[in-house]
């Protein structure tokens, strides 16, 4: 089905990003995986090329583009199984923090950096403790002399390794509410008292460097606040519409480009005398997952355009988080099992996609978390 979303300058923009990973990142991706995160000269490459923070203003060095260009690059990057290059947690995720809560000098002394991938950045909210209940929040926060002095740690982080800034959620004050004493720092990664955990290992994803992080009266300038003091909690809240959104779009892209692979190979594949394609139930096993890609799709491509207006979608971009993920998984579950004993061989993508995909119910807010948020907006 013909997406009527894009325009032809989008579909320019795809076909040049996908030349660029197939050149520039499926060559060294199984490389990158050993090494469990992508090479820092791979995020200058990227800014370079114009791939960084597109909707980062003119006036900042950046292209002023519509979100549509960032949507293009993140679908690409999960269609062709190499998600693990987080340019979408940068472009999508991360950098709208300072497009909406920096101030003019914050502004106009990481911007530029960001786009150019000089500055990687990661978002800190997740505690040993805490996992995805953000109210309680325990890393802290105390102003004196100018500076705020950290004190705590943060784990499962994006990007951990290779960051430069980290926008960190910590507590700033104890009220009767607790989000209401949440406020966020920017905080790079030669502040003194930061240190970094080791790069955790994980069942998939391997290119993306995830890391716990260390705050030893860790000092930043009392400058670095982002945003008003103790209006994080309602900062992150606005931002976690875009990051759910985002997770949708790469889930239901990551879901497509493993059933193009399986469609490949059920075509050349033969069994018992002729090509997989031809028995009955893989046609019905392929027909079931494309049909439930497409009714995804659809109803992301509905929010997106809305999204862009404005409008308040916390229903919706939880249902399609939970919803499309859900939809993902099943996807690259059901094609590994066509590939047979080779779609449990690392040297087939399949078997990437399978294993990238099981984390995507889990980050953003796990699912069950994301029923729960839809539970309460239908009055219940």
């Amino acid at each position: 089905m013909e997406r009527t979303l894009f325009q032809e300058e989008h579909s320019l923009l795809r076909s040049t990003f996908c030349e660029y990973i197939k050149k520039s990142i499926l060559p060294d991706y199984p490389k990158w995986e050993k090494e469990g995160q992508v090479p820092r000269e791979m995020w200058l490459d990227a800014g370079n090329q114009g791939w960084l923070c597109p909707t980062a203003k003119q006036e900042y060095g950046g292209l002023g583009a519509e979100l549509l260009h960032s949507v293009v690059i993140a679908e690409e990057l999960s269609y062709q199984g190499t998600p693990g290059f987080f340019i979408s947690l940068h472009n999508d995720i991360v950098f709208p923090y300072l497009e909406q809560f920096a101030n003019e000098s914050q502004l106009r002394h990481w911007v530029p950096g960001c786009i150019s991938g000089k500055t990687v950045l990661a978002l800190a909210m997740t505690e040993p403790g805490h996992g995805s209940d953000l109210g309680r929040i325990e890393t802290r926060a105390v102003l004196k002399n100018g500076e705020y002095v950290i004190n705590g740690s943060k784990i499962f982080i994006s990007n951990g390794q290779l960051a430069d800034l980290f926008i960190v959620a910590v507590r700033t004050s104890s009220p009767e509410r607790p989000h209401d004493g949440i406020s966020l720092l920017l905080v790079p990664s030669d502040s003194p008292g930061f240190a970094r955990g080791r790069n955790l290992e994980k069942i998939g994803l391997h290119v993306q460097d995830t890391s716990e992080i260390f705050f030893d009266d860790c000092r930043v300038p009392e400058e670095n606040l982002l945003g008003e003091e103790n209006r994080g909690f309602a900062q992150m809240m606005q931002n976690l519409q875009q990051e759910r959104l985002f997770l949708a779009i790469g889930a239901v892209a990551h879901a497509s480009g493993a059933l193009q692979h399986t469609l490949d190979y059920v075509k050349s594949r033969k069994a018992f005398g002729k090509e997989l394609s031809r028995f009955q139930h893989i046609r019905f096993e392929l027909a079931e997952m494309a049909t439930k890609i497409q009714v995804t799709q659809s109803f992301i491509d509905d929010l997106i355009p809305r999204h862009m207006r404005g409008e308040e979608l916390t229903r919706e971009v939880s249902m399609a988080k939970y919803w499309a993920s859900d939809v993902e998984f099943e996807v690259c579950d059901r094609c590994l099992q066509l590939f047979g004993g080779y779609g449990y061989m690392s040297e087939y993508p399949i078997s990437r996609y399978f294993l990238d995909a099981r984390v995507q119910r889990i980050y953003g807010g796990t699912n069950e978390i994301m029923k729960e948020l839809i539970a309460r907006q239908l009055g219940i």
